[in-house]
C-alpha cells in the first residue's frame, strides 16, 4: 500500500476535479440552456486532467524515488493512477448523474432527437448512466495511458550521466 499511496492520492484528487468539473459545467449551463455547447466546451477538462497526472509523477519522483524517477517509473506510476482512476470513474459518473445533474440524459436525449442527431432509441441506448459508465471505464484508460506516455517523457529526471 506504501508504494501506491500517492497514486491513490492523486487518482481521489482527479475523480474529485472531475466532480467538480461536472458541477462547472452545469452551473455554467452546459447540462441544460447551453447543452448544443457541450460536447465543445466539456474537452476543456483535459487541461486539468493534464495537469494532475503531472503534479502527481512529479510527486512520485519527488516523494518516493528521491529526486529522480526513470521514464519507466514513471510509465509504472501513471499506470497504477490510471487504473485507479478508472475503478473510482463510475462513482464519480454516478454522483454527477444521480446529484449533480439528474436531468442531463434527458436533456440531451431531447437536443439529440430535436436535432435530427440520433433516433430516439439510438439516443436513449447512449444517454444513460450504464452506458456512461461503460464508456468511461474504456476511455478513462485509454486517455489515461496516452496520457500517461507523454508526461512520463517529460517528468523523468536522471542524475547527470545517467540514462
Amino acid at each position: 500500500m506504501k508504494r501506491i499511496i500517492i497514486e491513490l492520492k492523486w487518482a481521489i484528487v482527479f475523480t474529485v476535479m472531475t466532480v467538480l468539473w461536472m458541477l462547472l459545467e452545469k452551473s455554467v449551463g452546459l447540462h441544460d440552456k447551453y447543452i448544443d455547447k457541450h460536447a465543445i466546451y466539456t474537452n476543456l477538462i483535459a487541461i486539468p486532467a493534464i495537469a494532475l497526472y503531472i503534479f502527481a509523477l512529479l510527486d512520485k519522483r519527488r516523494n518516493f524515488y528521491g529526486g529522480t524517477m526513470t521514464y519507466g517509473q514513471g510509465l509504472k506510476a501513471g499506470f497504477i493512477l490510471t487504473a485507479i482512476i478508472t475503478i473510482l470513474s463510475p462513482l464519480s459518473q454516478y454522483i454527477t448523474s444521480t446529484f449533480i445533474t439528474p436531468h442531463y440524459f434527458n436533456n440531451v436525449i431531447k437536443y439529440s432527437v430535436g436535432h435530427n442527431y440520433m433516433t430516439l432509441k439510438e439516443a436513449q441506448d447512449y444517454f444513460n448512466l450504464k452506458s456512461y459508465i461503460i464508456q468511461g471505464f474504456i476511455g478513462a484508460p485509454i486517455m489515461g495511458v496516452v496520457t500517461t506516455l507523454i508526461v512520463a517523457a517529460f517528468t523523468k529526471k536522471t542524475l547527470k550521466g545517467v540514462n
